[in-house]
């Protein structure tokens, strides 16, 4: 949930490293913002960004996925997770 509003619903959760991955398509297209951000995480890969917007509220750099994880990674292909300002309701 961001701002009291379900931004993305799965069963299917991946845990790696503490982070909740959903699937991407789980998550509400309408809220994705793309952002120019990148970090590399050495086992990871390159990481990618998108930023939240909804009703004039923006959080930046809320989302991570890794586009072309590397293969000790893969589990978290076509996944996203999100960082602060994102409650996870289990």
């Amino acid at each position: 949930m961001w701002n009291d509003v379900v931004i993305a619903e799965s069963d299917d959760i991946v845990v790696l490293e503490g982070n909740k991955y959903f699937p991407r398509a789980s998550v509400r297209e309408d809220v994705l913002r793309p952002s120019e951000k990148h970090t590399v995480c050495l086992w990871k890969g390159r990481a990618s960004y998108y930023s939240l917007e909804l009703d004039g509220e923006h959080a930046e750099n809320a989302v991570v996925y890794y586009p072309e994880p590397k293969p000790d990674a893969r589990t978290i292909a076509d996944r996203v997770y999100f960082t602060r300002d994102v409650k996870i309701l289990d």
